[in-house]
């Protein structure tokens, strides 16, 4: 555990470290966001913050390579390479986009291109986490992972429209996913942790707290389509890496220590948050005639801001929901189910009345105000 956490340490320090000079580049070279309508943001912000975390994710991968505990993961550099390859060419397109705003196809051909070379260097959905299915057609692999690629990138990138919101999301759905997938890699071999799904977890988290001071409310930087589109790369490469993970467990080890839909239920638990704002998104955009990629001011975010939440208070409050998902997905690891279902239930239940406390307030008010008028026409 302590080699992962010194890369964290490091992936995030460099994050830090080198987010300030991203700034001072964004502004002198006219990168940042305008104030527009459907934004929440008043004032000028450079974008290309998730240069920074690339630079540090990258760095943090690097000095993986150099300890020695590690070094299995680099024996066969395969699917490493693929991992880098992809991260550059979402670089490319993020920093293009947030210097240009380039039309959503293209940045969906580099989503798609992304995928692809992922599958080509052997990251691929091969097994179904439900049942342990093999997925045996290659086509149909191809094909699955590409989908799941772009859907996660898409949604990080859609649920990036608040002041932390985005890299806190990611750094709590990261750090349960790094727990996972580090007690996974012990129930296999206890002697050697090493692995990649969890190196990859180490630098998202590290990247992500990195940048966080600088991206909170009031933010200085924003990580733009760059940052985004990254974090979703990554989770995603992630969550299909862990299948290969699957076919090594015994099966006394899936059915008797971990839950059986773990695999599945932790990544889509990690996600949640970004997913059901990206499906929300498409049937909204889409049942108005507008393109599923449209820029339109009816995000979660947004909900919640109008319904009275200040800026800070809307990201805490995601954050809530994002860490009862995530967590309360790995504490099926630990504890009876029984228990922790009536924990999430009674934790998600309090989480949604503090959601909708504006709105209750409001609807109060309203009741009383009316019974107080009926009262005096009486």
């Amino acid at each position: 555990m302590i080699y992962f956490l010194t890369v964290l340490t490091i992936s995030a320090v460099v994050t830090y470290l080198l987010t300030p000079l991203i700034r001072i580049i964004g502004l002198r070279l006219g990168v940042y966001t305008p104030v527009r309508a459907r934004d929440i943001h008043q004032t000028i912000k450079p974008r290309w913050g998730g240069v920074a975390m690339y630079v540090g994710m990258i760095v943090g991968l690097g000095a993986a390579a150099a300890i020695p505990y590690l070094s299995g993961i680099f024996a066969d550099l395969t699917a490493v390479r693929g991992v880098f390859l992809a991260m550059l060419l979402i670089l490319t397109v993020g920093m293009m986009d947030d210097a240009w705003d380039i039309h959503w196809a293209i940045k969906l051909v580099g989503q798609v291109g992304a995928g692809v070379l992922l599958v080509l260097h052997d990251i691929r959905l091969e097994v179904m986490p439900v049942g342990w299915l093999g997925v045996g057609d290659q086509w149909v692999q191809a094909l699955l992972t590409v989908f799941l690629v772009v859907l996660t990138i898409n949604a990080f990138n859609f649920i990036d429209g608040l002041d932390g919101l985005a890299a806190g999301v990611a750094a709590l759905g990261g750090s349960a996913f790094f727990i996972y997938s580090y007690l996974l890699t012990l129930s296999i071999n206890e002697f050697d942790a090493s692995n990649l799904v969890t190196l990859l977890m180490a630098v998202l988290v590290g990247a992500c707290l990195g940048f966080l001071p600088h991206n909170f409310h009031p933010s200085k930087i924003l990580m733009g389509d760059t940052g985004a589109m990254l974090l979703g790369l990554v989770m995603a490469a992630a969550a299909l890496a862990v299948t290969s993970d699957l076919g090594q467990m015994s099966d006394g080890f899936r059915f008797r220590n971990i839950p059986a839909y773990m695999p599945v239920l932790l990544p889509l638990a990690v996600t949640l948050l970004p997913l059901l704002d990206l499906l929300l998104a498409v049937v909204r955009r889409t049942a108005r005639g507008a393109s599923p990629f449209s820029p339109d001011r009816g995000h979660l975010h947004h909900k919640l801001i109008d319904g009275g939440y200040s800026h800070p208070q809307a990201v805490l409050l995601l954050y809530l929901w994002s860490f009862l998902f995530a967590y309360g997905a790995v504490s099926f690891n630990f504890l009876p189910w029984w228990l922790v279902t009536a924990a999430m239930l009674l934790s998600l239940g309090g989480a949604t009345l503090l959601t909708l406390g504006p709105w209750l307030r409001r609807r109060a008010g309203r009741v009383n105000r009316d019974h107080r008028e009926s009262e005096s026409a009486v």
